[in-house]
């Protein structure tokens, strides 16, 4: 799980990079422009691939295509969206790549709509824009499931503790995940075991071996699991506590 998270963190700090040249690039950084289009060359590739169903050579027309459109979205971008740069680009690219296919009748294994016709009895083909907007958002949720992972991770720290303690400590027997969790939500919902939790960044198990009935040693043994949960239920981390919630309810 740790070698998944420094994975997640040198991935998330290449594309704050490439955000960041991105803003040059709208702003009239010509050297920075060329920099990125030669280094995302494979990016583009594995995106028209994708499209197109075989290997993507740079002398093909779709290659080409897929890289006047990361070229544009790299204009366009705009991190206000709440996706990445690449989840942006590869919706972007897959659009015009598409749109190309369909415009030199070119059969491939894509989704497209009927023809539709205007107001103005003009007949439009139209790309499906259901099938780029679902990939861009799962790409968005990837995205965001990520970043809260490396939140967590960084308030783990505050209570040294590591996202694979997690992994190795976690409950083995469901009764007593759910007697851990239980645990958890009795030191959110109290405010005296909630601060002595913050202040202290270690349980109350004195105070806990009172209320819950469980022995101190059981308390010890779950302690770093029952710490986790806390953190989850008390702080911003949504996916997490949705899979809590699948958690509770089993």
């Amino acid at each position: 799980m740790l070698n998944v998270l420094l994975i997640f963190a040198a991935r998330r700090n290449k594309k704050r990079q490439l955000e960041i040249l991105a803003k040059e690039i709208q702003e009239g950084n010509e050297e920075a422009l060329n920099q990125v289009l030669v280094d995302y060359k494979p990016f583009v590739k594995k995106t028209v691939s994708s499209v197109c169903k075989r290997y993507i050579y740079e002398s093909d027309d779709e290659f080409s295509i897929g890289l006047i459109a990361f070229h544009d979205a790299l204009l366009k971008y705009n991190s206000d969206r709440g996706a990445s740069l690449l989840s942006f680009a590869e919706v972007i690219i897959k659009r015009k790549v598409i749109d190309y296919i369909r415009m030199n009748g070119r059969h491939q294994n894509i989704s497209v709509e009927v023809n539709t016709e205007t107001e103005d009895g003009e007949v439009q083909n139209r790309i499906t824009d259901t099938l780029s907007m679902e990939e861009y958002d799962r790409a968005r949720v990837a995205n965001e499931r990520k970043e809260e992972i490396l939140a967590f991770t960084r308030k783990l720290k505050e209570y040294s503790l590591r996202f694979d303690d997690l992994v190795k400590n976690s409950p083995k027997h469901e009764d007593a995940r759910q007697n851990a969790i239980s645990i958890a939500e009795l030191v959110v919902s109290t405010p005296s075991l909630l601060e002595y939790l913050q202040e202290k960044k270690r349980l109350p198990v004195k105070q806990l071996e009172k209320e819950v009935g469980f022995s101190r040693k059981t308390i010890e043994r779950n302690r770093k699991y029952i710490i986790a949960i806390t953190i989850i239920m008390m702080g911003d981390f949504n996916y997490l506590k949705d899979y809590l919630k699948g958690r509770m309810k089993q």
